[in-house]
């Protein structure tokens, strides 16, 4: 098993080191300690596999796994952290407004295209069980479904083969595997690969949380959509892609339902001859926590909350300093991908991940973000898109958004209802009763119409008849140990309810 490990960065001097020189020493000595602690460690799982080819597989996934490793512990010794005076706002160039893209009608562009949905995560936040993917979200039809039905439409409209790519994770890939199957008689070719499996890490001791190969699932975890880069290369699938002359790659999340192939874009990049483009929209109060595109020594680069110091938390939260975030629709050039994996330049921002295990034990995962990927390609900057292209299913909350008539579907796009007098989309919170997928269905016989609502947060015991109607602010509060039925029919306009009311079947 061969493991590479970068030789140790020499410490400056600068005025921003918050360590001695005494402390330094100790720390790179910790770190040598730990990694060679961690490589033996690796190398025990690695032998443990008999298959030969298997063990050549996961040889190579540890091998990704121990440089974020060793870069972790370096940076841990260093104490480095993003100097917060030198970041500046994104500049005009770097910045794109979707309104300033020319308009195309030709569809040359697609043949060069492939399209990838981001699906390594499961439903559990939202009650369900296997990949979110799977969640029904519109008239039967799951995250899935609509995406396959989008390129199956865009193949038959503009006769052109987008390939459809999921890139699954160890949690999610059997079950997508057999949901696809569904699809063979469908206009889309459906490629599946998966991205890598990393263990655990103790916190305590900074040894891996599992013993064998084939260690119980939750010991282990997907290392964060930034592995898609080394998940793609090393599987063959990039070298494929080129062979059948695409170019392109759209990735984005699979809960965005607003994340649909625009061809305005596509050109845009085509034509900026640019390796990288990021989708970025308006920041609202509700984004706060969103990644946001910076310039930082006159370089693009994004920049997450996890890798804020935390006396710059709520500057970062502010929608003043940073006026934008990112959407994860990103548009990559499939060659340049190829050349920054060979050249070995790729080094994303680690984000380190504290989980506490059901034993109680604290553990950390290393993870990092596409997004980040943006520093190392050529003429990469944003395009300001419209808030429609933003249409993340992340709680119950959004699903009561995208099930209304707020939205309707054509050729499995959510296409805003044009009598929404209001550009912006309602404001919802809905409290725990809600947070499950059972739960919330079990709540609403019908979902409410909400056209004019602006507002509206529902917490405890409450239920909704049919054909009920929302209108501007609506506030309705079951306090403990109340119930209240909103009646069929009814049409609720800056009202709050409050107490108990309870509708009896009779």
């Amino acid at each position: 098993m061969s493991f590479a490990r970068k030789a140790p960065t020499t410490v400056g001097t600068d005025r921003h080191h918050p360590h001695t020189l005494s402390t330094l020493d100790f720390q790179s000595a910790s770190s040598a300690s730990a990694a060679k602690a961690m490589k033996v460690e690796l190398s025990k799982l690695c032998s443990q596999i008999t298959n030969e080819e298997q063990r050549k597989f996961r040889s190579q996934e540890m091998d990704g796994f121990y440089m974020l490793f060793t870069r972790f512990l370096d940076e841990q010794a260093k104490g480095t952290k993003i100097d917060w005076d030198r970041i500046q706002s994104p500049s005009a160039e770097q910045i794109v407004p979707y309104k300033d893209i020319p308009e195309v009608s030709n569809s040359n562009d697609l043949e060069k295209l492939a399209v990838l949905k981001l699906n390594g995560g499961l439903g559990t936040t939202m009650g369900c069980v296997g990949p979110k993917s799977a969640i029904e979200v519109r008239g039967g039809m799951t995250f899935l479904d609509l995406s396959v039905r989008q390129i199956e439409y865009l193949n038959k409209k503009h006769d052109v083969n987008v390939p459809f790519i999921l890139m699954n994770s160890f949690n999610t890939d059997d079950e997508t595997k057999r949901i696809v199957q569904k699809y063979a008689t469908h206009n889309v070719d459906i490629i599946t690969f998966n991205q890598s499996r990393h263990p655990r890490i103790k916190k305590e001791s900074l040894l891996p949380v599992p013993r064998t190969p084939d260690s119980p699932i939750e010991q282990w975890y997907p290392p964060g959509h930034g592995d898609l880069y080394e998940s793609l290369y090393t599987s063959g699938l990039l070298d494929q892609l080129l062979a059948q002359g695409k170019e392109y790659l759209f990735v984005s999340n699979v809960d965005n339902l607003g994340a649909t192939v625009d061809l305005n874009i596509l050109h845009h990049m085509v034509s900026s001859d640019a390796e990288f483009i990021m989708e970025v929209t308006d920041k609202t109060k509700a984004d706060i926590k969103g990644g946001t595109l910076i310039d930082y020594d006159g370089h693009i680069r994004l920049l997450e909350i996890a890798q804020v110091p935390d006396e710059h938390v709520e500057d970062f939260k502010s929608i003043k300093k940073f006026k934008i975030f990112n959407t994860n629709n990103l548009w990559i050039n499939l060659k340049a991908v190829k050349r920054v994996m060979e050249e070995e330049q790729l080094e994303l921002e680690i984000i380190v991940n504290h989980k506490t295990t059901e034993s109680g034990e604290k553990v950390i995962q290393l993870e990092t973000a596409v997004g980040a990927g943006i520093k190392h390609f050529k003429n990469a900057h944003g395009v300001n898109v419209p808030r429609t292209r933003f249409l993340p299913v992340k709680s119950t909350s959004d699903l009561f958004l995208v099930t209304s008539n707020l939205y309707s579907l054509v050729h499995g796009e959510l296409e805003v209802n044009p009598k929404r007098m209001f550009n912006v989309v309602p404001l919802v919170k809905l409290g725990d009763h809600f947070k499950k997928v059972s739960d919330f269905l079990s709540r609403f016989k019908t979902i409410p119409q909400i056209l004019e609502l602006d507002h509206l947060t529902v917490t405890g015991d409450v239920t909704f008849g049919s054909h009920v109607e929302l209108r501007g602010t609506v506030i309705i509060v079951a306090n403990h140990g109340e119930r209240i039925d909103i009646p069929s029919g009814s049409i609720l306009e800056n009202k709050v309810v409050t107490g108990n009311l309870r509708i009896l079947d009779h």
